[in-house]
C-alpha cells in the first residue's frame, strides 16, 4: 500500500468513526421519527462538507455548483461541423447545424 492509499484509508475511516458517533449521539437524544429526519439531513451536508474539502485538496481553484462546474464553464468552444462557426447555442446561428464539436 502507498502513502497516498494509506492516508485515503485513514481519512475515509476518520469520516466514517465521525458519522457513527454522530448517529448515535443524536438517536440517543431524539426520539425515532425525528432523528432519522435529522441523520439524513446531516448525512447529506456532511457529505457535501467533505467533496468540498476534496475539491480543496485537488486545487481546481474553485468548487463549483452542486453537481461541480459541468460542461461549458468557459474552457470549452464549439464548434459547427457544418460551416465551423464557433458558438455556445444549441443550434448554429449561420447554418442551423445542431451538430457541434468541442474545441480548446
Amino acid at each position: 500500500m502507498g502513502i497516498n492509499n494509506k492516508q485515503f484509508l485513514l481519512n475515509q475511516l476518520m469520516w466514517i468513526g465521525i458519522s457513527l458517533g454522530i448517529s448515535v449521539v443524536i438517536s440517543i437524544i431524539l426520539p425515532f421519527p425525528i432523528s432519522l429526519v435529522v441523520l439524513v439531513g446531516i448525512f447529506i451536508l456532511l457529505s457535501m462538507y467533505m467533496r468540498k474539502i476534496m475539491m480543496k485538496r485537488m486545487s481546481t481553484g474553485r468548487v463549483g455548483g452542486f453537481f461541480g462546474s459541468g460542461i461549458g464553464s468557459g474552457k470549452l468552444k464549439y464548434y459547427c461541423m457544418n460551416c465551423g462557426a464557433q458558438h455556445n447555442q444549441v443550434e448554429c446561428p449561420k447554418c442551423g447545424s445542431k451538430m457541434k464539436r468541442v474545441g480548446s
